[in-house]
């Protein structure tokens, strides 16, 4: 069985990964509640999301 204590330190962890993530969808011009909902859901995964991706208005790769 998974100790309480073990549970609430991974779960700040994943709290402040999608406050970052939402820091980086903000800075690409993206909906930061969105994408903080998205990285509560898909944790790290969301976060290369964000990372990957071109902004928008990018003018490269067009």
């Amino acid at each position: 069985m998974i100790e309480t204590q073990t549970l609430f330190d991974g779960s700040w962890a994943w709290i402040a990964l999608a406050i970052v993530t939402a820091g980086l969808a903000e800075m690409k011009h993206r909906r930061r509640w969105v994408w903080f909902l998205l990285a509560l859901i898909f944790g790290p995964i969301a976060t290369a999301l964000v990372v990957i991706w071109r902004r928008p208005d990018s003018p490269f790769g067009r």
